[in-house]
């Protein structure tokens, strides 16, 4: 392949990354929007991030038996076209306000999600120099970390109207006006989804269109091979690893943290704060590049401090900041649930450094086992929804907080262990 051709290469799977980084990143704004147009409680409208996240898990093993028989070009390509069909499902959905088919096109957003994800991170290593592989992935990933402050930004414009109805207003309201007004909050999500998913589609048919090399697998030790065979055995001898285990439960902990944090932050600022949604989700955008910002300075960082102390620390303050969101008033706690995001950014890839360590031949199998536990972001929000429904979402942000005196339990349970170097982003 040319040099000019795998660049082009390059950008395309870099794009991959924005991809997912944007459509995830977009369910902040829909929970609040589909709350709203649904009429919906907080424990119903977290069932957006439930349908995301559910997707991701199901399909992680689908996703690797599909790329290993058809190629990870074959996946890639599959993965765009259940993005696409998902985002323009989205038109029917909001045509008749059905919240069961806004989760349905969302589990197939998702699942599309699954299969880029497993693809994109080996594919943007294998085109070009092994030796700059790392850069190449580093400058991938952080598409994706633009796309997650870029998502709510412009989804809080074109999806999120300026004004929203009091349950007092709208009691007064006949019938037939509030149906009219409830559908046109709906259709705002048409157009933005119909464009996101002919996007995809475009991408889809010019990487189709691409030539791309094939990448070969150097070995099996991978979930494939759990779920093809030796299921029993090789599971039970994982289950042996201690540190594993608990590093799976705190990635699953955090992560389920993580999008409480987040998905939950528009509402929050409202009922809170008193601040309108649009104004909101660009606060959120705000917060969502300090978490960009934070995952570089937090790699400055650790040259100086040993990961694992730098995760206590960072689990103790997010502790801190989310018990000042839940006692303050005003702007002022949401300022400091803006802070979590900045604390949080270094705690996916070391969480999951610290877990594979010393794995040796089961590396890659534990590997997976750590990624698959960011199905803690389909079962944290309804929780936090349920408390929120049942007190106030102000107390119901206790939820992530606990999550995090777990992260700082297995910060402590390796606290004497060696710095490690970071090796994935989420």
């Amino acid at each position: 392949m040319s040099t000019d051709k795998k660049l082009f290469a390059v950008g395309l799977i870099t794009s991959l990354f924005f991809v997912w980084g944007f459509a995830l990143n977009l369910n902040p704004i829909l929970i609040p929007h589909l709350k709203k147009a649904c009429q919906l409680t907080d424990l119903q409208s977290s069932l957006v991030d439930s349908a995301s996240y559910i997707g991701y898990f199901v399909m992680a093993i689908p996703a690797g038996l599909f790329m290993k028989k058809f190629g990870y070009k074959g996946g890639i390509i599959l993965g765009l076209t259940l993005c696409a069909v998902g985002a323009f499902l989205f038109y029917p959905a909001a045509s008749v306000r059905s919240y069961a088919f806004f989760l349905s096109a969302l589990f197939i957003i998702a699942c599309g999600l699954a299969f880029l994800e497993t693809a994109a991170n080996p594919y943007i290593t294998a085109l070009g120099d092994p030796e700059s592989a790392a850069f190449r992935l580093n400058f991938a990933q952080s598409f994706n970390g633009l796309a997650a402050s870029a998502a709510p930004y412009i989804g809080g414009m074109v999806i999120l109207s300026a004004t929203s109805l009091t349950a007092k207003q709208e009691s007064t309201m006949l019938p037939s006006q509030l149906n009219e007004y409830l559908n046109k909050e709906a259709s705002t999500v048409q157009v933005p989804f119909l464009i996101i998913g002919a996007v995809v589609l475009i991408l889809a048919v010019v990487l189709y269109k691409t030539s791309l090399p094939e990448i070969v697998e150097e070995e099996e030790d991978s979930i494939v091979a759990l779920a093809e065979n030796s299921f029993s055995k090789r599971l039970t001898s994982l289950f042996k690893e201690k540190n594993l285990m608990r590093g799976v439960l705190a990635q699953f902990f955090y992560v389920g943290a993580q999008v409480c944090v987040s998905s939950f932050f528009i509402r929050f600022a409202g009922r809170v704060a008193g601040i309108e949604q649009q104004l909101a989700s660009k606060f959120l955008a705000v917060a969502l590049a300090g978490f960009m910002a934070g995952r570089f300075i937090g790699t400055f960082l650790m040259k100086f401090i040993n990961p694992v102390k730098l995760l206590a620390i960072y689990s103790i303050i997010n502790i801190f900041l989310i018990a000042l969101a839940v006692v303050l008033h005003g702007k002022f706690s949401v300022y400091a649930l803006m802070g979590v995001e900045f604390f949080m950014s270094i705690m996916f890839p070391t969480i999951f450094s610290l877990s594979i360590r010393g794995l040796g031949a089961k590396t890659k199998l534990g590997s997976s086992l750590v990624i698959m536990a960011i199905v803690g972001g389909a079962v944290f929000p309804p929780i936090l929804g349920l408390v929120s429904d049942i007190t106030n979402i102000q107390i119901a942000y206790l939820v992530p907080a606990a999550c995090f005196v777990f992260v700082f339990y297995f910060a402590m349970k390796n606290f004497n262990a060696k710095p490690v170097k970071l090796t994935v982003a989420h």
